[in-house]
């Protein structure tokens, strides 16, 4: 009798084995397309390039999280999500659209998270899932049209530092005219890089280490004006340092180092706001107690 039963929850266990076997082949076949033209993009595209952390970090917090105690197979609407994920993929081969191709394998890893548990297992993966969607590369369109705008706030917050210390200037654009220089705020410094990255430094902090969503929230929204400020002052270093040391300090390996550390101060500025809301938090768990 023992031994019948061993039999069955083997064969069981082989044809749950082949069964995700099959279904990661039939994945792998269907989005290799959209899943290498997204690692290329991570890979070579400055812009994009946080999706190689963010893609293994929410594979390894979802590891971390597990199943959802409540968790229960939903197959009908899994099914069809992964019809419409499929459809999209057509849709982007046709139109060789590259970001509506990357939507649709995404679409379909959430199609079958919902087929195998449900959309309970989805809302206990927020988090895994909130840093794969950001880690998503967006259409050049998109970018270029955000990133305009940042390039005219970060050339007005530099501009504006320069004039507090009495340096004479005069801002056309994105264009910062100095005495015997002009300092472009282009593409690459509009911001745009360090405001996605804390974008998602502020939902990874949020996750792990705030409880209630009013503060998640807070800290995602802080991290748009932190990055937006912070990369004024890095044009208004790149400006003073041009007009009172030397103007190839505004490009090359200097350019790039001061941008790396006035970034790691970002961090930690959305690092003591955390904090900030952590305590904020401690506080009101401790009157609603003694209330």
């Amino acid at each position: 009798m023992r031994s019948s039963r061993t039999w069955n929850v083997s064969w069981v266990a082989r044809d749950q084995l082949l069964a995700v076997l099959l279904t990661a082949a039939a994945f792998l076949v269907l989005f290799a397309e959209p899943l290498v033209g997204t690692l290329r993009t991570w890979w070579s595209d400055p812009e994009a390039g946080h999706g190689l952390l963010l893609a293994p970090l929410a594979a390894w917090l979802a590891w971390k999280r597990g199943r959802a105690p409540e968790a229960r197979g939903a197959w009908m609407l899994g099914v069809a999500m992964l019809v419409v994920a499929i459809v999209f993929r057509y849709v982007a081969a046709l139109a060789a659209e590259a970001f509506v191709g990357r939507a649709s394998m995404f679409l379909a890893l959430a199609g079958l998270v919902v087929w195998g548990w449900g959309l309970v297992q989805l809302r206990h993966w927020w988090l895994p899932v909130a840093l794969l969607a950001l880690s998503v590369p967006l259409p050049d369109m998109v970018m270029g049209a955000l990133a305009l705008p940042l390039q005219f706030k970060a050339s007005q917050l530099g501009a504006a530092m320069l004039s507090m210390r009495g340096i004479p200037v005069h801002l056309s654009g994105n264009v910062i005219r100095l005495p015997g220089h002009d300092l472009f705020v282009t593409e690459a410094c509009s911001g745009l890089r360090s405001l996605t990255a804390l974008l998602s430094l502020g939902v990874l902090l949020g996750g792990l280490l705030l409880n209630k969503p009013v503060s998640r929230i807070a800290i995602v929204l802080l991290s748009i004006p932190v990055a937006v400020v912070v990369n004024g002052v890095r044009v208004f270093f790149t400006g003073f340092l041009v007009a009172f040391v030397d103007p190839k300090l505004a490009e090359g390996f200097s350019h790039m180092t001061e941008g790396w550390l006035l970034f790691l101060v970002a961090f930690a500025i959305l690092g003591v706001l955390t904090w900030g809301a952590l305590k904020i938090e401690g506080r009101w768990m401790t009157g609603a107690s003694h209330a």
